[in-house]
């Protein structure tokens, strides 16, 4: 447990516990983006910490309300989050094997200012997903029709 985690939980008016320090952790790894409650608790099951699937739950909401991780609903039905301190991007995703791919475009990011402008509304915030499919089903984790 760092101390950077400490100060990050304390400012966002949270009290330090063990699962919360736990949790951060698991979504401070670059591979664990976009990551949903139920793999958060298998990742904790396999590091045998006992910590359960309603407190995973628990902290998850209490970070998505204290600005520390963003909630993403992406089809498919279920929430998946990251870290909220990474800079803009959107998001691509597969509707089969469900990856998300990150990407960041200048020329969409104006048009979307340029759309607003013509509208007279004045930008806040904004979030684009854009979806489809896998080109190649060999790389597509969860396409039967690839074995």
């Amino acid at each position: 447990m760092s101390s950077k985690d400490e100060l990050q939980l304390k400012k966002a008016g949270l009290k330090v516990t063990s699962p919360r320090i736990k949790v951060l952790e698991i979504l401070k790894n670059p591979n664990n983006q976009h990551i949903s409650a139920e793999d958060v608790y298998k990742i904790l099951l396999e590091n045998n910490e006992e910590i359960g699937l309603a407190t995973v739950y628990r902290v998850l909401n209490q970070f998505d309300d204290a600005g520390i991780v963003s909630r993403h609903h992406f089809e498919g039905g279920r929430s998946v989050f990251e870290l909220s301190a990474k800079d803009h991007h959107d998001h691509l995703v597969c509707l089969t094997c469900g990856h998300v791919f990150e990407f960041e475009d200048d020329v969409i990011e104006q048009r979307q200012l340029q759309v607003a402008e013509a509208n007279n509304i004045k930008l806040t915030n904004h979030s684009l997903y854009l979806y489809g499919e896998c080109k190649t089903p060999e790389t597509c984790v969860n396409n039967l029709e690839a074995d």
